[in-house]
Protein backbone atom coordinates (compact mmCIF):
# COMPACT_ATOMS: atom_id res chain seq x y z
CA UNK A 1 0.00 0.00 0.00
CA UNK A 2 1.43 3.13 -0.90
CA UNK A 3 1.98 6.15 1.12
CA UNK A 4 -0.80 8.19 0.08
CA UNK A 5 -3.42 5.80 0.06
CA UNK A 6 -2.15 4.69 4.03
CA UNK A 7 -2.94 8.90 4.48
CA UNK A 8 -6.54 8.56 3.03
CA UNK A 9 -6.87 5.19 4.35
CA UNK A 10 -5.92 6.78 7.92
CA UNK A 11 -7.89 10.01 7.69
CA UNK A 12 -11.04 8.10 7.17
CA UNK A 13 -10.46 5.71 10.00
CA UNK A 14 -9.85 8.69 12.13
CA UNK A 15 -13.36 9.95 11.15
CA UNK A 16 -14.76 6.62 12.24
CA UNK A 17 -13.25 6.83 15.65
CA UNK A 18 -14.93 10.70 15.69
CA UNK A 19 -18.13 9.07 15.01
CA UNK A 20 -19.14 8.48 18.53
CA UNK A 21 -19.37 11.91 19.23
CA UNK A 22 -22.34 12.83 17.43
CA UNK A 23 -24.53 9.60 18.91
CA UNK A 24 -24.23 10.66 22.87
CA UNK A 25 -24.04 7.34 24.79
CA UNK A 26 -24.51 5.18 21.56
CA UNK A 27 -21.49 6.80 20.63
CA UNK A 28 -19.12 5.00 23.53
CA UNK A 29 -21.07 1.83 22.79
CA UNK A 30 -19.70 1.95 19.69
CA UNK A 31 -15.92 2.45 20.71
CA UNK A 32 -16.21 -0.77 22.46
CA UNK A 33 -16.65 -2.33 19.00
CA UNK A 34 -14.31 -0.05 17.12
CA UNK A 35 -11.00 0.02 19.32
CA UNK A 36 -10.00 -3.45 18.61
CA UNK A 37 -11.07 -3.36 14.71
CA UNK A 38 -8.59 0.24 14.74
CA UNK A 39 -5.90 -1.28 16.92
CA UNK A 40 -5.99 -4.31 14.53
CA UNK A 41 -6.34 -1.75 11.15
CA UNK A 42 -2.98 -0.04 12.77
CA UNK A 43 -0.90 -3.12 12.78
CA UNK A 44 -2.01 -4.04 9.21
CA UNK A 45 -1.19 -0.38 8.02
CA UNK A 46 2.16 -0.78 9.65
CA UNK A 47 4.50 -3.28 10.41
CA UNK A 48 7.17 -4.33 12.54
CA UNK A 49 7.14 -2.76 16.33
CA UNK A 50 5.68 0.63 15.43
CA UNK A 51 3.32 -1.06 13.98
CA UNK A 52 2.57 -2.73 16.97
CA UNK A 53 3.24 -0.13 19.29
CA UNK A 54 0.38 1.85 17.30
CA UNK A 55 -2.10 -0.74 17.18
CA UNK A 56 -2.12 -0.58 21.31
CA UNK A 57 -2.54 2.97 21.28
CA UNK A 58 -5.23 3.28 18.66
CA UNK A 59 -6.68 0.52 21.21
CA UNK A 60 -6.21 2.55 24.19
CA UNK A 61 -7.22 5.77 22.60
CA UNK A 62 -10.74 4.37 21.29
CA UNK A 63 -11.56 2.35 24.39
CA UNK A 64 -11.05 5.16 26.54
CA UNK A 65 -13.92 7.49 27.06
CA UNK A 66 -13.01 11.62 25.69
CA UNK A 67 -9.79 10.43 23.76
CA UNK A 68 -11.20 10.09 20.40
CA UNK A 69 -10.40 13.37 19.27
CA UNK A 70 -6.89 12.25 18.68
CA UNK A 71 -6.14 11.77 15.14
CA UNK A 72 -3.87 8.71 15.61
CA UNK A 73 -3.71 6.72 12.21
CA UNK A 74 -2.82 10.28 10.93
CA UNK A 75 -0.19 10.98 13.56
CA UNK A 76 1.33 7.22 12.83
CA UNK A 77 1.36 8.02 8.97
CA UNK A 78 3.10 11.49 9.83
CA UNK A 79 5.40 10.02 11.78
CA UNK A 80 6.29 7.24 9.71
CA UNK A 81 6.36 9.16 6.83
CA UNK A 82 7.75 12.82 7.90
CA UNK A 83 9.40 12.53 10.78
CA UNK A 84 11.13 8.90 11.15
CA UNK A 85 14.65 9.28 9.55
CA UNK A 86 14.33 5.61 7.86
CA UNK A 87 11.68 6.42 5.35
CA UNK A 88 11.06 3.06 4.36
CA UNK A 89 7.58 2.68 5.91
Amino acid sequence: MNKNKKLILGIVFDAIGCLSYFFPGIGELSDIVWAPVSGWLMTKMYKGKAGRVAGVVAFVEEIMPGLDFMPTFTLMWFYTYVFKKDKKG
